[in-house]
């Protein structure tokens, strides 16, 4: 019997797929568990309408994240901050204090989580890579400069 995969069987195959198992097995462990369905002509068509349409979201969202990335590309970012004697910082500069000034200076929403950075402990200029989209990056400059 052919039938639409709902959720992660192990050792069947993974969510939407449409695999082939026995009757029975089908009937009396995947049907009452809301494991998998039926794989009729209406149901299939479903599949591939909910899988197209998936494509088409991920396909916005990789646009979108492109977008935003050239936009943000060679910025750069002024931080300002206490520091004493030879430039060393009181106190860090993190990733969650660069994605707020961003975020102000650019308006954009930048999480922090998506900033790849050391903590900055020293007056400079740095680098810092903005992960925008898991396939999708960008650097920007992060100028560190006392009051």
């Amino acid at each position: 019997m052919k039938v639409i995969l709902l959720k992660d069987v192990k050792g069947l195959g993974k969510s939407g797929n449409v695999v082939n198992t026995s009757d029975g097995y089908a009937r009396n462990y995947l049907f009452p568990k809301n494991l998998a369905k039926e794989a009729t002509d209406g149901n299939v068509k479903e599949l591939n309408l909910r899988q197209e349409a998936e494509r088409k979201k991920k396909t916005e969202e990789i646009q979108k994240a492109q977008k935003l990335a050239a936009e943000l590309k060679g910025k750069e970012v002024k931080i300002v901050a206490k520091a004493g004697e030879g430039g060393r910082l009181f106190g860090a500069i993190t990733s969650k204090d660069i994605a707020d000034v961003m975020n102000k200076q650019y308006h954009t929403d930048i999480d922090k989580k998506k900033i790849v950075s050391d903590t900055i402990k020293q007056e400079g200029v740095y680098e810092v890579e903005v992960k925008v989209y898991p396939e999708v990056s960008t650097k920007i400059k992060v100028v560190v400069t006392s009051n």
